[in-house]
Parts: structure tokens; sequence; C-alpha cells
């Protein structure tokens, strides 16, 4: 089966302040889950990786979810004539409160 054309990367700026409040320990878990899941087939929908119901957070149309317990929520939007996923925000999710940046997200 031939592979999936790679998708590039673009993350919004805010992405570095959310990463900050996230445990160092889990950076690289972060980085690398990114990369294997989004960056060949990012619209593929799964029970994970999921498309999502407007208004979303950060305007986002996809979320992937991870880490121990899924507590990790990317929010991203995919340009698939342009190859890029972009990464709007990275947040935790403990019980049903999801936090990006450190502060407790409301829609």
């Amino acid at each position: 089966m031939p592979r999936q054309p790679r998708f590039a990367f673009t993350f919004a700026p805010e992405t570095v302040d959310h990463l900050s409040a996230v445990q160092r320990k889990y950076h690289g878990l972060i980085r690398k889950t990114i990369d294997e899941r989004l960056g060949h087939t990012p619209e593929q929908a799964t029970r994970n990786q999921k498309r999502l119901d407007q208004p979303a957070p950060f305007g986002a149309t996809w979320e992937l979810r991870f880490g121990p317990n899924n507590r990790f929520r990317v929010f991203y939007e995919v340009a698939t004539q342009e190859q890029t996923v972009s990464i709007l925000a990275i947040g935790v999710k403990e019980g049903r409160r999801l936090f990006i940046g450190g502060e407790e997200f409301k829609p």
C-alpha cells in the first residue's frame, strides 16, 4: 500500500504558551504524537481523532486526543491542497474540564 503524502506543520504562536503550561516530561510525547498521527492522515477519523462540530475551540475543525488517560488535546485545521496541518491549540483535559495555556477553556 503506498504511503500517504507527508503534511507540513504550522503552529499558531499561542501554542508556545499552551505547551509551556504542560509538564515538560510530556513535550516529547506531544511532538511525537503530532508527527506520527497527523503527518500522513490528518483527516482520517478514528476513535481519538475526530472532526469537530462548529463552533469549536479556536475555530479548529479537528481534534486529536492522546496520552495517559487521553488527557491531551490538539486542535487543528487541515489545508489539503497545500498539504499543511495548522496546530491551533494544545490543551489538557482534567475530568470534564479543558485547560489551554493553564487556563480553563469555557466555550
